[in-house]
């Protein structure tokens, strides 16, 4: 469930999102770059702090997968993130926490009960209105037409993200 929160503030003038998904190389890369260019061709995208983490290790320091790459830069999109592991330091520095799948949210939500954060923590696919499923389905282990696929799916709801978090006024 979505909990629209006051931020901006003073103290934080940033809205600050992290994208979460296994890996960090595939889906939350490609959502942290889909978000960055929405919220760039809005006008918006000084408003926002954006990042992207993998609740695993595997991937720490490697750049996005190169099937990621290319159907970003298809869309006039380029990755420019490497790979990290969820901290629980973001749940104090991000306001929301975005994961691609029920498997991961589950574990970022018992981080977050770990370390007493007020972040907001919600599958990507629940500001899509239109979805058909709660999960970003992973494309690791298929061929390139399941990034086109995933690739659609989070454009559509971070379309949806873009519109339902908090912006500056002034």
């Amino acid at each position: 469930m979505f909990v629209r929160m006051d931020h901006p503030s003073p103290a934080h003038p940033k809205t600050r999102v992290l994208f979460v998904c296994l890996g960090n190389i595939c889906r939350s890369p490609l959502a942290e770059g889909v978000f960055r260019h929405l919220a760039e061709e809005a006008g918006l995208a000084h408003q926002f702090d954006i990042d992207s983490a993998g609740t695993g290790s595997w991937h720490v320091g490697e750049p996005p997968d190169a099937r990621a790459s290319l159907v970003a830069s298809k869309h006039g999109i380029t990755l420019e993130s490497r790979g990290r592991q969820v901290t629980r330091e973001d749940f104090q520095r991000f306001d929301y926490v975005i994961a691609m799948d029920r498997d991961n949210l589950r574990v970022l939500e018992r981080m977050k009960a770990e370390t007493g954060s007020d972040a907001v923590v919600a599958l990507l696919r629940s500001f899509d209105p239109e979805a058909d499923g709660d999960d970003v389905p992973d494309p690791y282990y298929g061929g390139s037409s399941g990034f086109e696929q995933v690739f659609q799916i989070i454009r559509k709801a971070c379309r949806g993200l873009l519109e339902q978090l908090p912006k500056q006024t002034a």
